[in-house]
């Protein structure tokens, strides 16, 4: 039997990570099954556990790939913004983004569980939080300062995600948390 060719390989780590993103988002890491993700992405357990070597390891790829999503809707948002109006772009495009999809469940609710406080912050800081830094900075954030305003506006902004991801379908709560969102930009970079 030939071996898969590497586009395939990565084919099928892509559809188990798809799979994995989905299951994990609806059911939790506790109630998911690596043999439920296997089946769905029409794969045999041991293929999952060639690409992913573990549960937890499966769950740190798909809270990466998360955090590269999240990422990538702040740099999207703020593509083209002039630096007084990218803080404000991005950190809205933020809140939208970690409270959407399976973002919410794998980065606010599982990952710091399943990861570790530790690991959990190092994705966040290779992603949203790089960006947040970026944006303070040209917003003209004290350099002094720069550490522990990225630290105190990245906590408000997961706190905040975490207390609009209660109240998910509610359009108010989206509207006065992104009001909430404002009134700490307008304290931290007022408009000019």
């Amino acid at each position: 039997m030939p071996r898969a060719s590497a586009a395939d390989a990565a084919e099928t780590a892509r559809r188990i990570l798809d799979v994995a993103t989905a299951h994990f988002a609806e059911h939790g890491y506790a109630a998911a099954s690596v043999d439920e993700i296997a089946r769905a992405a029409g794969v045999t357990r041991g293929a999952a556990y060639h690409h992913y070597s573990s549960k937890p390891l499966l769950f740190a790829a798909v809270a990466a790939a998360q955090q590269q999503s999240v990422a990538e809707a702040i740099v999207t948002a703020t593509r083209g913004s002039a630096p007084d109006t990218a803080l404000r772009d991005g950190s809205h495009a933020f809140l939208d983004a970690i409270t959407r999809g399976a973002a919410s469940r794998v980065l606010l609710v599982d990952g710091p569980a399943v990861l570790g406080w530790q690991e959990w912050r190092q994705l966040d800081a290779e992603g949203p939080e790089r960006e947040l830094r970026a944006g303070l900075r040209e917003a003209g954030a004290s350099p002094a300062l720069l550490d522990p305003l990225t630290a105190a506006l990245s906590g408000a902004m997961n706190e905040l995600a975490l207390w609009l991801a209660a109240h998910p379908d509610d359009a108010d709560a989206r509207t006065r948390a992104h009001t909430a969102l404002d009134g700490l930009l307008d304290a931290v970079a007022p408009r000019g």
